[in-house]
């Protein structure tokens, strides 16, 4: 069969199945199996096996149930990097890069203020730690910790533009870690450690320059009503963020001081309706210099802030 045919089949097949973006969704599945470009896709008379086409017409009939077309085809890119997911661990949203780059900005103007109290002959307050990760690693001047790291697409992104890192991903899901070390290896980052565990608890009394998370925060009444793609497939875990969504922004913003060094920030995704509550949690538990970055749409989706010491 002819490449074109069978693109025009897939993407009758996906429309017949309510699929809504259904040519592009066979553009990807067609790209992705047979693995070239969109260009080489409607240049070329290519001519496909029958093994590939009953391959191809596998991965669609998935599609059609709703799986997640990450899911399908096993990854997704985020922040340049292409993440490995699959059932099990939350696929990484667009929006979340938002937060990496929130976090790259926080952290570069953070080592310009500890530079200069350094010069100043003030030298942050950075105790060793009683009680270290369970890992080995060189002597890094910064440290990040990402909670809640699913895929680790987070901590890799970081890892990625801060060689000179040390970023630790800690999640509860087992199915998660596993991914986010495939992911680390795949992508070539070796300044980056996962280990499982709820929050906290990995982390002794290390403390970070840093912290990161996109928590889960879909309030757990609105769950029946999301996407079939979410509540169907993605891990419930995963977003499900207590009766009001809000359960992990109060475990985080509470804990966080004792794991911080001074001037460390905590920078969090939140909500499309969850920043009034997140900045007056935060300032109830002494925190300042609190912000927040607004997304495309001009929402508050990144939250900023440090405890004031």
């Amino acid at each position: 069969m002819n490449v074109m045919e069978k693109l025009i089949e897939v993407s009758r097949f996906l429309k017949n199945g309510g699929i809504e973006d259904s040519a592009k969704e066979a553009e990807i599945l067609i790209t992705e199996t047979l693995q070239i470009s969109k260009t080489r896709l409607y240049s070329s008379d290519l001519e496909i096996s029958e093994d590939i086409s009953k391959n191809i017409d596998s991965l669609i009939i998935r599609r059609a149930k709703r799986e997640p077309l990450q899911y399908v085809i096993g990854h997704v890119e985020f922040c340049g990097l292409r993440i490995n997911v699959g059932r099990g661990v939350l696929i990484p949203r667009p929006e979340t890069e938002l937060l990496v780059k929130e976090a790259l900005k926080t952290v570069a103007s953070y080592r310009l203020q500890t530079t200069s109290s350094k010069k100043q002959g003030s030298e942050l307050r950075t105790p060793p730690p009683k009680v270290s990760l369970p890992l080995v690693t060189p002597c890094s001047p910064l440290k990040i910790l990402d909670l809640c790291t699913g895929s680790g697409c987070i901590a890799i992104a970081l890892a990625r533009y801060l060689p000179d890192a040390m970023v630790y991903g800690v999640d509860k899901s087992e199915t998660a870690i596993s991914y986010s070390i495939k992911n680390s290896f795949d992508n070539g980052i070796k300044n980056v450690y996962f280990v499982v565990g709820d929050l906290f608890g990995p982390v002794g009394d290390t403390r970070f320059d840093c912290i990161v998370s996109n928590p889960p925060y879909i309030s757990r009444l609105k769950i029946p009503y999301l996407q079939k793609e979410i509540k169907d497939y993605e891990p419930v875990d995963a977003f499900d963020g207590g009766e009001d969504g809000l359960y992990f922004y109060r475990r985080i913003i509470k804990e966080a001081p004792e794991y911080l060094k001074e001037r460390g920030h905590v920078v969090l995704e939140i909500g499309h309706d969850q920043a009034d509550d997140v900045e007056k949690m935060a300032r109830e538990a002494g925190f300042g210099d609190i912000r927040f970055a607004k997304d495309y749409a001009g929402i508050r989706r990144v939250f900023i802030g440090r405890p004031r010491k």
